[in-house]
């Protein structure tokens, strides 16, 4: 008996010593400068443990965490989805540890208390009271059967406003264009307003308040939405139907002229940091630019070129989306094989798997679009007036490869109105930055900057009186 209530007490010992992970887990990754808030949440089983992961700031929430391991206070943790692992050891209710994805590893540690994070500086964020109207509209695109949802702004007075309707950059983007803290159009949106300049702003379609499916669209979907979006404005009195504009960042510099050249209706159109190349050339570039400003070896960047350029030369190339997944594939395979270790394939994902997620990302309707996609075709057509601006620093849109070629195309198309302008010092964003690098993007306290909001509303206040 006494024997039997040594090892009752032993076990009970064990059992008070083990620590338990069931709750919720608070960390931050770090990756460029940029800090992303990350949320854990493990709960018991009849299996063990089951775990989802939240990424707040990307508005993704309920991740699964697909195998969840807790052996001997180390925890390991593998999310499939998002070709991503954890390993971290618990000590006194905090894990230390390392989160890696796609062969890339961050330290990343967790604690029980939510973080507390610092507000980012915004000082161009506008704040209420707005001297003009705000006003949340709706309207219709007929040709995807769906309805948009935005903000319309009117300057103070009696009406027959110029008016700018603001095309947002590529990826899923809100009416506000909110990246990293940054709400750009925001800021755009109240300073041509207070200059007399009406202002429509929407959310990209499946995103915010807007219908439809993100995930399927091209480039050429969108400009039905900006079509859209310039029927509205014909129906609002406030507007001078004759001038209405477009405003373009990056992509949507890209779907500025495209707009134009099939409506005499648009009136001016400015293109930030728009592009003049197909979009494998722009990809290219802008793979290595931002390569080598994040300090990768030219070795790297000479190998990460040739099997990029072989793989857009793939899209460039094909004709049935069956066919260039076949292809790309092969190619994929190849190039692992040949790479062995070095090609970082993370640590519980197969060989397969990881060549389907790499295909995924250029096999789909908006990259395939994208990639073959030549600006200077719409751009021969535009007879409107156009300014052109791009940042100095910008690594995605280079002003050297883009800001000339957009010139020729206009000009030989004979376009007598078209002003180009190069910033000093600015990124992609418009921002005042160090190097241009992505990274710097959300470290940058200023959203847009002054002189480019000053440039673009002079120029129109100019074509319009």
């Amino acid at each position: 008996m006494k024997k039997l209530l040594v090892v009752f007490i032993g076990i009970s010992s064990c059992m008070l010593s083990a620590q338990d992970i069931t709750g919720d887990w608070f960390g931050a990754l770090k990756v460029q400068g940029i800090e992303l808030p990350l949320v854990f949440h493990f709960k018991e089983s009849d299996t063990g443990y089951k775990g989802t992961m939240d990424s707040p700031d990307q508005k993704a929430f309920g991740i699964p965490v697909t195998t969840t391991h807790f052996i001997s206070d180390t925890l390991k943790l593998e999310l499939k989805n998002l070709g991503a692992t954890y390993k971290g050891v618990l000590a006194d209710e905090h894990i230390t540890g390392t989160f890696t994805q796609m062969g890339n590893s961050f330290p990343l540690d967790l604690g029980r208390e939510a973080l507390k994070k610092e507000p980012l500086k915004r000082p161009q964020e506008p704040k209420a009271p707005f001297p003009y109207t705000r006003e949340n509209v709706t309207f219709h695109n007929e040709k995807a059967a769906i309805d948009l949802a935005g903000t319309l702004t009117l300057p103070e007075g009696d009406g027959n406003f110029p008016a700018v309707i603001l095309i947002s950059g590529s990826g899923p983007q809100n009416r506000d264009e909110e990246l990293m803290g940054h709400k750009p159009f925001l800021v755009i949106a109240d300073y041509l307003t207070r200059h007399g300049i009406a202002v429509l702003r929407y959310d990209d379609r499946g995103v915010g308040e807007s219908k439809g499916n993100f995930a399927t669209a091209t480039s050429a979907d969108f400009a039905t939405d900006v079509e859209a979006a310039m029927t509205y404005l014909r129906t609002r009195s406030e507007i001078n139907t004759e001038q209405i504009g477009l405003i373009g960042h990056s992509e949507g510099g890209i779907i500025a002229p495209m707009v134009a050249a099939d409506s005499r209706d648009v009136a001016f159109i400015v293109l930030l940091a728009g592009t003049g190349v197909r979009g494998d050339k722009l990809l290219l570039l802008q793979q290595k630019l931002i390569a080598q400003a994040s300090g990768v070896s030219e070795e790297e960047i000479a190998n990460s070129q040739a099997v990029n350029s072989k793989l857009f030369d793939l899209v460039v190339k094909s004709s049935s989306t069956t066919q260039l997944r076949q292809d790309i594939k092969a190619y994929a395979l190849e190039v692992v094989k040949k790479e062995g270790e070095a090609a970082q394939i993370p640590q519980g994902m197969t060989t397969e798997a990881y060549v389907n997620k790499q295909v995924d990302q250029i096999v789909n309707p908006w990259m395939e679009y994208f990639i073959k996609y030549d600006p200077v075709t719409s751009l021969k057509q535009v007879t409107c007036p156009v300014l052109a601006l791009n940042g100095a620093k910008d690594l995605q849109v280079a002003p050297q490869q883009n800001l000339p070629a957009i010139q020729q195309a206009l000009e030989a198309g004979g376009n007598t109105d078209v002003t180009v302008k190069e910033f000093p010092n600015l990124n992609h964003l418009f921002q005042e930055s160090e190097t241009g690098n992505p990274g710097e993007y959300g470290q940058i306290e200023q959203t847009f900057s002054p002189l480019v909001l000053k440039e673009v509303t002079e120029w129109i206040l100019q074509k319009t009186n």
